[in-house]
């Protein structure tokens, strides 16, 4: 993802492009694997030292309130974050806590199937 990609993905929202979205967006973008709001906060420090942390809290809610990310809590509560909004799957590592994205349409269909049987 570009930042011109993210730009116009804010504006298709309706969202102001601020330099603090463009940057917080990309770091979930660019640290992949679902980072935690830690994670984020660290690189934003490092690339971008002049956006608060508080900033960076509101910003993610936003951007998951306009559904340009997702929220995704593991076993142990820690809320990461996921920039693919296309369905797909997580398949967790409770050793290492690597979330990887999984996509099968044959799952989507079983699950759906389940889900309707037990209404």
């Amino acid at each position: 993802m570009t930042a011109d990609y993210i730009r116009e993905q804010l504006k298709q929202k309706g969202l102001k492009v601020t330099p603090q979205r463009v940057a917080i967006y990309e770091a979930v973008v660019k640290l992949k694997n679902h980072p935690t709001a830690e994670k984020i906060i660290d690189y934003i420090k490092k690339n971008h030292p002049n956006i608060s942390v508080g900033t960076v809290y509101k910003v993610l809610d936003s951007l998951v309130e306009n559904q340009l990310l997702k929220k995704v809590k593991n076993e142990k509560d820690v809320m990461r974050y996921d920039a693919i909004m296309q369905q797909h799957h997580h398949l967790y590592c409770t050793e290492t806590e690597r979330i990887e994205d999984f996509e099968d349409s044959d799952l989507d269909k079983l699950i759906t199937e389940y889900f309707k049987q037990k209404k």
